[in-house]
């Protein structure tokens, strides 16, 4: 009886063996027809219009750069790339809006650093900008510059800093939105200086800018993407960059580190994409995106507005996006 017992359990034994065998063959099939399926989604994307949202007005750092990959994307890939102002909400409306869409690669996000400081600053919101978008790649990377009107009499930041203390809350600043990414620069510059100063958010950086221009404000801190044709014609006057050296751009420019040690803050441009598009879509665009920022007129355009070309892949501007949320989250 025990020996017929031993018999009876290695043929099942055997026998559950061979269905193991066959249920993780079944799997390892499954598993490749997935990765195939998404390999042949990926070389024949994109198949219809892809939709690029900018969630900034017309006029700032991001609409131009995404204008301009979405017709290099078009170029390449033989598809339209429509871009799509949604504005509002210091740029959450037309983040939500990309995340809430279909994960499949037809929807992308366009973005700036803005980005990372909301995901701290921003206690209202549904979604997880961590958990609920996928990073594709980082195009490029401008300074930020403290610029005043013209009619600021002033020619320095310790001028600038005597002038706010002896007017104390009577200077206006306009930022791209509440909790964008020139409001905490603004916010830093007012704690590190002991000024006072009266904040002014408008739907974007190019309405901050225009309005810095007509005198509307006194002084913002704006990119270089909108500001350094504003301030080569004279209509605006750049103190200090914030930046730890002085760019090449405005080589005479102060940083503001050099007065106030460890001061920083940069403007970034990236791509996103909602959270479950394929990863052999995401690394598509990415490579679409590293190719585009190679290409000559790209490059001059990017050094005429004051922007360097960064380019990465998803895991590098993952990575860099993260520590990006955990520095805004220690000045916030």
């Amino acid at each position: 009886m025990k020996r017929l017992f031993r018999i009876r359990a290695g043929v099942q034994g055997g026998g559950m063996r061979m269905a193991s065998g066959v249920a993780a063959a079944a799997v390892a099939s499954f598993i490749l027809t997935v990765i195939l399926v998404a390999d042949a989604r990926a070389q024949s994307y994109p198949v219809k219009t892809v939709r690029i949202i900018v969630p900034v007005a017309p006029g700032g750092g991001t609409d131009p750069q995404a204008r301009l990959l979405g017709r290099k994307f078009q170029e390449s890939m033989g598809q339209a790339f429509v871009v799509e102002n949604r504005t509002g909400a210091a740029s959450m409306v037309g983040t939500e809006f990309v995340v809430r869409s279909p994960a499949d690669g037809y929807t992308l996000l366009c973005a700036a650093s803005t980005l990372a400081g909301a995901n701290t600053l921003r206690k209202d919101l549904s979604f997880d900008l961590l958990k609920d978008l996928a990073p594709v790649g980082q195009i490029s990377s401008a300074a930020t510059f403290l610029v005043v009107h013209a009619s600021v009499p002033v020619s320095s930041v310790k001028e600038f800093i005597a002038l706010a203390k002896k007017q104390a809350g009577k200077l206006n600043a306009a930022s791209g939105g509440n909790g964008s990414a020139n409001h905490l620069s603004l916010e830093m510059f007012k704690q590190r200086a002991g000024i006072q100063a009266t904040h002014i958010p408008y739907k974007g950086s190019g309405p901050a800018t225009i309005a810095l221009m007509s005198g509307e404000v006194d002084f913002s801190f704006a990119g270089a993407l909108t500001s350094l044709p504003h301030i080569r014609s004279g209509r605006i006057k750049a103190l200090a960059v914030t930046t730890p050296r002085p760019s090449p751009l405005l080589p005479g420019v102060p940083p503001l580190a050099s007065l106030y040690p460890g001061f920083e803050s940069t403007n970034w441009y990236a791509v996103f994409a909602p959270a479950g598009t394929p990863a052999a879509i995401v690394n598509k665009i990415s490579q679409e995106i590293a190719s585009a920022i190679q290409l000559p007129d790209v490059r001059e355009f990017m050094a005429k507005e004051g922007a360097e070309p960064v380019g990465s892949t998803p895991q590098e501007f993952a990575a860099f996006f993260r520590s990006e949320v955990s520095r805004y989250a220690q000045v916030i």
